[in-house]
């Protein structure tokens, strides 16, 4: 990904835990200029802008004529409030996920950009990840795909369920990897620390027949987060937070009936005491060690600069907020209680 030749003059809005590290990086990317921080708490903007050697603001209207692109790391219910006048301006935009934290917030924030002609990227930064890169790159055609995101609670995304504050990194993979749409959903989910669902479980059915089982946990003791691909190629294991991985492909494997015919057997159950990984054909997924923040910049900063399409579209991110929200509806459709269930042996 190349940026343009002339510095990109960029802007973060929201000094938060994400838009620290947004600060960071574009500090250190030749083709960005960190014109300024943004923050309504001038304090906490000043201190970072010092540490990065940047100005400081407590809104964004000093700084609308200066730049071509910003980073908006801010709570998902003020999106559209702060990038509303960046793309009613033209200026780029990459929005923290999710896009919105509704379908209809996302149509208008879509409508917004394509009326001005602004780029509007979503910060899926999973999508970036090196061995998801990596797993794209063997354009597998799914037939059942099965992730788990848990944790710890972190405390910072009280206000929204597991669904849209976790499961979405997965649903939004999941979408770029089966491309169709959503024709039944079965989800179960607990709150336990509030309001919302802290652990949920969704079955989604896709047109053409591929499922995709997602589960998510913010009450967890570790983290954990691993994607399962079956496909007719191949069959792919994968750990994000490691960053490794393995693929077991069919053109790389035995024909068993083959193998079973050459060891003189009527039927496989008589190869019981053979040792079936000693014939299977392992691949470590070839992945990098780029940090995957600083591809998705670089790949936002190479759509404002060179007129690439966005890595993650807007049309992406809207994608995943609507089947997020539609889990959600039916987590909230599924009633039940604790009283209902009865104990083994009770």
């Amino acid at each position: 990904m190349n940026a343009s030749a002339t510095p990109i003059p960029v802007a973060v809005v929201g000094t938060g835990h994400m838009g620290r590290h947004h600060v960071r990086i574009y500090s250190e990317l030749a083709g960005a200029e960190l014109v300024g921080v943004v923050d309504r708490d001038l304090s906490r903007a000043k201190k970072l802008a010092e540490q990065f050697g940047t100005d400081a603001y407590d809104s964004i209207e000093p700084l609308l004529g200066r730049i071509r692109a910003a980073s908006v790391a801010v709570p998902t219910v003020a999106h559209l409030e702060v990038a509303g006048p960046l793309l009613e301006r033209s200026i780029a935009v990459l929005m923290e996920k999710p896009l919105a934290p509704d379908s209809a917030t996302c149509r208008k924030m879509l409508e917004v950009a394509h009326r001005h002609g602004a780029v509007l990227q979503v910060g899926h930064t999973e999508r970036f990840n090196p061995v998801v890169r990596a797993m794209h790159e063997m354009k597998v055609a799914p037939r059942f795909i099965e992730t788990h995101r848990i944790s710890p609670f972190t405390f910072r995304s009280a206000d929204v369920g597991v669904v849209m504050d976790m499961m979405i990194h997965d649903i939004d993979i999941v979408l770029s990897l089966v491309k169709a749409e959503p024709v039944r959903i079965e989800a179960v989910g607990v709150n336990v620390l509030g309001p919302h669902a802290d652990i949920a479980n969704a079955r989604v059915t896709f047109d053409g027949g591929c499922v995709a089982n997602l589960t998510a946990s913010r009450l967890a003791l570790k983290t954990e987060r691993k994607i399962r691909v079956f496909s007719p190629e191949a069959y792919l294991s994968l750990d994000y937070q490691k960053k490794a991985g393995v693929a077991v492909k069919k053109a790389a494997n035995l024909d068993l009936l083959k193998f079973a015919r050459e060891h003189n057997a009527e039927n496989l159950s008589q190869l019981a005491g053979t040792d079936f990984s000693s014939l299977v054909n392992v691949e470590a997924l070839q992945v990098d060690d780029q940090e995957p923040l600083r591809v998705e910049l670089e790949a936002f900063l190479d759509s404002v600069g060179n007129g690439t399409p966005p890595a993650v579209s807007a049309e992406d991110g809207a994608a995943a907020v609507d089947l997020a929200e539609r889990i959600t509806q039916t987590l909230r459709e599924h009633n039940w209680s604790l009283a209902d269930i009865t104990p083994p042996g009770q």
